[in-house]
């Protein structure tokens, strides 16, 4: 029994020593890795950051009325181009009793003073008149005749300026009453006209609305927004961390939502001092003039993307940032080049600027050198 179990023994330990020598054979069958490799490419590398915003137009006036009332009529609509003086709107003056009734008052006591001053001036002008005749027949002194003519003088001249007053009240009158009076031609209150050229971008009312005039305690009712659509920018806000790496007059390329396969270029002219908190973060706005070189038409308010160029380099070598390894100790950048049969050099390398997927090389490798493609992705084992 003892021999037999003896022999079991044996044959179990000859068989596992047979299967682990068929593991190992079978393991050093396998296929090493087999590394591929990359060539460099001459490329442009554009290192930038993006900001949202919109296309706005660098100026915007918004025209009010001088007097409160009724939009009695309107003659532009948004989109229409216009001149400075071109007639915008018509107000329907609704008078204000206080307002009227002092401007009633102040006629009847200018009216008062203009009887005044022509009851004086009567008696003046039959006092001349008899002074007149006395010194011609030698009764009086010149002295006193030059008096005489002295009073009547000053009592016409009396009389005309309560007459301007006169004409001053009423016309005081019809203004508030109607918003115009006669004599004022195209300086009337009631005709609101446009003083700038440019686009209309917006008529905000509507015949029959009520409208309040500027002054210094309101800013008025709007009644159309116009704006010189040839001059446009982009104004929009990039990030605290994005911030301190742009300055202005630096390029932008500006791409709209609304218009595709299109790109404007813009300068940063603009970056805003003090930031704005918005959803926990801080924002700093940043304006972008558009230098428009074709014909389209960039509405007012669209979306928009800018591009921030911060460093752009033009044909010149590249290669993928993936393909770059880093020493452990000193992460000084190297590459693995090919110089036989998978078989690898160390070379290092001077990077210039990256924009995240490609990176500039300014020495180490040239263009037909093969570079170890060093992290690539195996594929899964099947069983």
């Amino acid at each position: 029994m003892k021999r037999r179990g003896t022999i079991i023994t044996l044959v179990v330990i000859v068989v596992l020593f047979i299967l682990g020598i068929r593991y190992i054979w079978m393991k050093d069958r396998q296929d090493p890795v087999v590394y591929e490799t990359d060539t460099p490419a001459v490329d442009n590398v554009i290192k930038k950051t993006v900001a949202t915003g919109s296309i706005v137009p660098k100026e915007e006036v918004l025209i009010k009325p001088n007097i409160s009332g009724i939009i009695d009529e309107i003659f532009v609509e948004a989109g229409d181009v216009i001149q400075t003086g071109d007639l915008i709107a018509k107000v329907k003056v609704v008078p204000n009793v206080n307002s009227l009734n002092s401007a009633k008052n102040s006629i009847n006591s200018a009216q008062t003073q203009v009887e005044t001053a022509r009851l004086a001036f009567e008696s003046q002008k039959n006092i001349y008149s008899r002074q007149k005749e006395l010194f011609e027949k030698g009764v009086i002194s010149a002295n006193e005749f030059d008096n005489a003519q002295l009073a009547y003088n000053q009592a016409l001249q009396r009389y005309n300026q309560e007459k301007v007053t006169l004409q001053g009240a009423q016309q005081t009158y019809d203004i508030v009453k109607t918003g115009t009076a006669s004599g004022l031609g195209a300086a009337a209150n009631t005709e609101i006209r446009a003083t700038v050229s440019g686009m209309v971008l917006d008529v905000p009312v509507k015949v029959g609305n009520q409208v309040i005039e500027s002054n210094n305690f309101n800013d008025g009712t709007t009644i159309a927004t116009l704006a010189d659509v040839g001059k446009m920018i982009f104004e929009g806000k990039v990030d605290e961390s994005e911030v301190g790496k742009i300055t202005e007059n630096l390029p932008l390329e500006i791409t709209v939502g609304a218009i595709e396969n299109k790109k404007f270029d813009a300068v940063l002219d603009y970056i805003a001092p003090k930031g704005v908190e918005e959803n926990g973060a801080i924002q700093f706005e940043i304006k972008g003039t558009l230098s428009k070189k074709d014909t389209t038409f960039i509405r007012a308010g669209l979306s928009a993307n800018a591009s921030i160029i911060l460093a752009r380099a033009d044909s010149v070598l590249t290669i993928k940032e993936a393909l770059v390894q880093y020493d452990p100790k000193t992460q000084a950048p190297f590459v693995e080049i090919e110089t036989g049969d998978q078989q690898f050099e160390r070379k290092d390398l001077e990077l210039g600027i990256s924009d995240g997927i490609i990176v500039e090389i300014k020495q180490g490798v040239s263009k037909d050198d093969k570079i170890k493609v060093w992290n690539q992705i195996t594929k899964p084992q099947q069983y």
